[in-house]
């Protein structure tokens, strides 16, 4: 069938915003965009958000784009990790645990003593963190226990959405491995997790998981009634937003992504899983058949950018960071997993210029992403040790953070056109389901990788061992902050 011409939707459902970008099926070209803001609250450990406000945001950011009326399909990528409970209505019961919230940490930490760090990374791929759904739902039950029992389901964001289009319980492979309940290689629930006394998920409770390819269903009259969308068009099974970008980039097998947002998250498209029991990578399933071990961090973009606030410079106002060293962990930090860590700077001088104590937060931020791929190789992933280092997200617009990456990592840089990869993943998937294509191909098609716009050169290992050990030495005293 030849689709040029036709027009889908895709939907990046993020921690802070809607994005919309309705797309040509013919060569990936965004026609239109909208956007709306969401409202995240919660202080110290917590950030939570009210779904409803990301099925509002939705339709607000498709009336933006103007063309809501002419998509011929539409697949949602969201948030990953964070827990939605339902009553029976599919009204959400509570605002819903983002994956940034850290209260859980000490849930994580009794469900992986409960039967091991190996035991999880064999099982689920995951050793249970803060971040995770399990964790999460963990610590509902313990705090509150009396809501439980109103449970009728538990969703991911992305799965709220794409139920709340189409009216089907169902979720995808590559998200759902990001609950540590799932067996990313199987595809399959994992009983013994759900059962565990921390735990105790009935398993209906949770969405049915589809091929990542599947269709989810069809916009119902109600959903297309709210949306402005035409009733009974295709929608995609959805993803997590990792997942999403890395499925909008194509990248072949074992290259390396860094993308930098709120958080910062190092992965690989793989062949092989991985299962790494310090919990450092994470082994999650991807949203093309395969697997994306991932690292993440809390403290990025947002983190540099405080730094930079607190010393009045604009973010790309550095210097050489000399002997300063900084471990931006202004939120508590997930690799390494130091849930309660707060921010550190040492080697501070009378002549220090502020521009080296920002660097030294981007060189901070930027090895723990760093390290991550030693990690994904040991754990069994594939990792091409030459290849250019893609870097997407917000921060890849920023010239610090380009040159700082390819000063550590002695990589070239490359970095796509495209700004909206999560988005442009879920519109892969939405276009795959008009001519039954598989979604990566349809990606491949686009066309989506970027250029290089930093040579490869010498990776300064001396300042990557400065930085490693000093958080070594802190670590202990950042466990107790």
């Amino acid at each position: 069938m030849d689709v040029r011409g036709r027009l889908v939707a895709g939907v990046d459902s993020s921690t802070q915003a809607t994005k919309v970008v309705i797309v040509d099926t013919a060569d990936g070209a965004i026609v239109a965009t909208g956007r709306a803001t969401h409202e995240v609250t919660g202080t110290g450990g917590a950030r939570e958000t009210d779904p409803e406000v990301w099925w509002t945001a939705l339709g607000l950011a498709l009336e933006r784009t103007g063309r809501a009326a002419d998509v011929d399909a539409i697949s949602v990528g969201g948030q990953q990790h964070g827990l939605v409970v339902l009553d029976r209505a599919g009204r959400p019961l509570r605002p819903a645990l983002l994956w940034n919230d850290t209260r859980s940490a000490p849930d994580a930490a009794e469900l992986t003593a409960a039967r091991g760090a190996a035991w999880w990374a064999e099982t689920t791929g995951c050793v249970p963190v803060a971040s995770f759904t399990v964790s999460k739902w963990a610590w509902l039950a313990r705090t509150e226990s009396g809501l439980v029992p109103q449970v009728a389901a538990v969703r991911l964001p992305h799965d709220f959405l794409t139920e709340r289009l189409t009216g089907a319980a169902v979720t995808d492979r590559g998200d759902a491995s990001g609950t540590a309940w799932l067996d990313p290689v199987s595809g399959g629930y994992r009983a013994d997790v759900l059962e565990l006394p921390g735990v105790g998920l009935d398993p209906s409770l949770l969405p049915a998981v589809l091929a990542h390819d599947a269709t989810a269903g069809g916009v119902t009259q109600s959903a297309a009634a709210t949306l402005g969308l035409r009733a009974g068009i295709p929608v995609g099974c959805g993803t997590g937003d990792n997942m999403a970008a890395a499925l909008a980039l194509g990248a072949r097998s074992g290259q390396p992504v860094i993308s930098l947002g709120t958080s910062g998250t190092a992965y690989v498209t793989s062949t092989r899983p991985a299962r790494d029991a310090s919990g450092v990578v994470a082994g999650f399933a991807d949203a093309a058949g395969g697997y994306l071990p991932l690292a993440a961090t809390l403290n990025c973009t947002l983190a540099v950018d405080r730094f930079a606030a607190l010393l009045g410079l604009d973010r790309e106002d550095v210097a050489p960071a000399g002997e300063v060293v900084v471990l931006p962990f202004l939120d508590g930090e997930r690799t390494p997993n130091l849930p309660q860590a707060s921010g550190l700077v040492l080697g501070l001088r009378h002549g220090t210029e502020p521009g080296a104590i920002l660097q030294a937060a981007y060189d901070g931020a930027a090895v723990s992403l760093l390290g991550a791929f030693a990690a994904i190789a040991a754990a069994g992933g594939d990792v091409d040790d030459d290849a250019p280092l893609i870097v997407v997200g917000g921060g890849s617009q920023g010239v610090a953070w380009r040159r700082t990456l390819a000063r550590l990592s002695g990589r070239a840089i490359a970095v796509p056109d495209a700004t909206e990869l999560v988005a442009l993943g879920a519109a892969a998937q939405a276009a795959a389901l008009l001519d039954d294509r598989d979604p990566a191909t349809v990606a491949r098609s686009w066309r989506l990788g970027g250029a290089v716009v930093e040579p490869a050169g010498a990776a300064d290992r001396a300042r990557v061992e400065q930085i490693a050990s000093v958080l070594a030495a802190a670590a202990p005293l950042l466990r107790r902050a």
